[in-house]
């Protein structure tokens, strides 16, 4: 059997556990609910980035035409 004091430092070592943890459990908690408040929704970030996808084809789009549209020009009145 063990002894007396041994049990005691068992349950001392385990409530001290217990209890350490569940002090860590609410501060990452309350880390978490504070970045969460913080932060934009996900999903308005995916529509920003969506956005601006958008936006760059776009503009690519515009240079290429710009840029080939002459070539493009040239070559459909040679009939190729």
């Amino acid at each position: 059997m063990i002894s007396i004091l041994a049990q005691e430092r068992l349950l001392g070592a385990a409530l001290g556990s217990v209890f350490a943890g569940a002090v860590i459990f609410e501060q990452r908690r309350d880390i978490y609910k504070t970045i969460a408040q913080n932060q934009p929704a996900k999903s308005q970030m995916k529509e920003h980035i969506h956005s601006k996808k958008i936006e760059f084809a776009h503009y690519w789009n515009k240079s290429v035409d710009r840029i080939f549209g002459p070539a493009i020009q040239a070559l459909s009145s040679r009939r190729w």
